[in-house]
């Protein structure tokens, strides 16, 4: 059975409102062998690193080696700012971020996350890591995909016509390229 974790976005209520329709796509789209977990993240209503970073250690710590870890908008931002900092204890499968922000030159500022250009060369080695991001987006502008890849040249960019910040709670590209990882992908250590 493979773990998929799946981090919430940000904002009220969207932990039971908005992204359980994009994790019921993902769970229906991967099929059978496929365990998504789904915590609510602290306070989803105001996110913020520290806290949403302690949550996301605690979820990591509990992850199988080969475990691919999705995140969706914010929680797309704190999760791949975790990984860069901290070292899961299994090795990942894949990481996947679905339009998320960037926080740096050009993206979005922040005040609890530094702005990391060279993001690729502090993640986990040998972990695919894929973005997903619509092209009608209107709550986070595509070009940041065009961010994450310049800082994580490794990244293999999707950019999605006619698709908006949900995705169409369509999550069937992202669910095809996981069941492609996951049937070509030897686990590596960082």
């Amino acid at each position: 059975m493979r773990q998929i974790l799946f981090v919430q976005g940000g904002g009220a209520d969207v932990h039971d409102t908005w992204d359980n329709t994009l994790v019921d796509s993902l769970r229906r789209e991967l099929g059978a062998g496929y365990e998504v977990s789904y915590p609510r993240m602290p306070n989803e209503g105001d996110p913020s690193f520290p806290p949403w970073r302690a949550a996301l250690e605690h979820e990591l710590d509990g992850l199988q080696a080969g475990a691919v870890v999705v995140g969706h908008s914010i929680g797309g931002t704190i999760l791949i700012h975790t990984l860069a900092e901290y070292a899961p204890n299994a090795s990942l499968g894949a990481i996947v971020l679905i339009a998320t922000p960037f926080v740096g030159a050009g993206g979005w500022p922040s005040e609890d996350i530094e702005s990391c250009s060279d993001l690729g060369a502090r993640l986990p080695r040998g972990v695919p890591v894929a973005l997903y991001h619509g092209e009608k987006d209107d709550t986070v502008p595509v070009a940041h995909a065009e961010l994450y890849a310049r800082a994580i040249p490794q990244a293999r960019v999707h950019r999605l016509p006619g698709r908006d910040h949900q995705l169409g709670n369509d999550l069937s590209e992202v669910a095809s390229d996981i069941r492609k990882i996951a049937s070509s992908r030897t686990d590596v250590r960082r």
